[in-house]
């Protein structure tokens, strides 16, 4: 069977065209893959998803690069029968993003080798972002800006791009960005005066179709670079999704979108000392709290007094704090729980002078509550699902302790 002619290497702007089915055949998923004798259907590669349309009406889904079968177009619906000539129409707007993403990739990475001399190892189109994973050392904020002006310097130039054909042999005596991945015949992708690079992705015509490239963020990664970008209508989506984001946050502190960094720095901070006003609190209360209870509480034959307690809705660190001040009495043991809707809190502890293990006494009183837990002879924390049975399992810790 001859290979399928690929129509989006000449044109990448082509989104109708007309070809012959020359196979069919049925996958895994129940759907169909249909190969046709020529097509403008870009299939996943190269870091770049697939396009999507219609044949005829039916919906392609995905399309496949299979290297002895040609671009199987894998569609729902009825496949046309072999020898059937069908109208191919491209999703421009899913065609226009890839366009856009892929050719801003290709500016941004020579942009990087441009300024530092850092190739670009591995590329790819996410759902809503790219990636790029670049061979730089010295990145920080200042570098990557750098790289991104330059980039758009070069998109806003509106350089023209062409598209050409020639020999490995001929190839290896040119400038390009990339190594060469194969021999044989190689379609090279120039952006006017600045990048030449090997590529069989789809492209824009110009520079300027790509709009602007802006970078959401970056982080070094084996060894590498990793930097997260958008171009084109992406660029717009997410700055949209920000400047949402900038003006809802500035309505809370009634305040400009661009005062809210500083309000924001400010309210953090207060919150900190909030937070540890409200724990120095806490001890105060707790220790109030510990002369109560022990005021309350039993002592065994030798003298140890055991405060086992259950409340509801304490969170873990209140209840760690009031242990930790009834254990600050000597001879004292506290088993308390707390109920929390869907699961139980434990924390058991005892002072230096009392008696008793307290992670064997937590692990058995976890396993009542389906939960888990551990610590030290001293302190042990844990907790679990079944809420019904944590007043039993405190009674029960308490039990093995007279």
């Amino acid at each position: 069977m001859p290979p399928t002619e690929r129509l989006y290497y000449q044109d990448s702007h082509l989104i109708e065209f007309e070809a012959r089915v020359i196979a069919n055949s049925e996958r895994v998923s129940g759907w169909t893959a249909v190969t046709l004798d020529r097509t403008a259907f870009y299939p996943t590669g190269g870091g770049q998803p697939s396009d999507t349309g219609t044949l005829n009406g039916l919906l392609v889904v995905e399309c496949i690069d299979d290297a002895e079968e040609g671009v199987l177009h894998v569609i729902q619906g009825r496949s046309p029968e072999v020898g059937t000539v069908v109208k191919g129409r491209i999703d421009w707007l899913r065609r226009l993003n890839h366009i856009q993403q892929h050719t801003g990739q290709h500016i941004l990475s020579q942009a990087f080798v441009k300024l530092f001399n850092a190739p670009t190892r591995s590329f790819r189109v996410l759902d809503e972002s790219c990636e790029i994973d670049v061979d730089l050392d010295n990145s920080n904020s200042e570098t990557i800006e750098r790289a991104v002006e330059l980039a758009n310097n070069v998109i806003w130039e509106n350089r023209v791009i062409t598209i050409s054909q020639v020999t490995s042999q001929e190839a290896s005596e040119l400038p390009l960005r990339k190594e060469l991945a194969r021999e044989g015949e190689l379609r090279l992708i120039e952006i006017e005066g600045f990048d030449l690079t090997p590529c069989g992705g789809t492209h824009a015509y110009q520079t300027g179709e790509v709009g602007m490239i802006a970078v959401r963020s970056w982080e070094r990664a084996k060894g590498l670079t990793r930097i997260e970008f958008v171009a084109g209508v992406r660029a717009l989506a997410d700055y949209r999704r920000a400047n949402q984001s900038a003006l809802a946050i500035a309505g809370l502190f009634s305040a400009g979108r661009a005062d809210t960094p500083e309000l924001a720095a400010r309210m953090i901070e207060e919150n900190k000392q909030l937070h540890r006003r409200v724990r120095n609190l806490e001890e105060i209360a707790a220790r109030v709290e510990a002369e109560e209870l022990l005021a309350r509480a039993t002592a065994t034959h030798d003298n140890v007094r055991i405060v086992n307690e259950v409340f509801d809705n304490r969170d873990a660190e209140s209840l760690k704090q009031l242990a930790l001040s009834l254990i600050g009495h000597p001879a004292t043991i506290a088993l308390l729980g707390s109920r929390d809707k869907d699961a139980a809190r434990l924390v058991f502890a005892r002072s230096a002078d009392a008696p008793g293990y307290m992670n064997a006494l937590m692990r058995d009183a976890c396993a009542m509550l389906d939960g888990r837990g551990g610590g030290q002879p001293d302190l042990a924390q844990g907790g679990g699902k079944n809420v019904e049975r944590l007043g039993e399992a405190i009674v029960q810790a308490a039990e093995r302790l007279k």
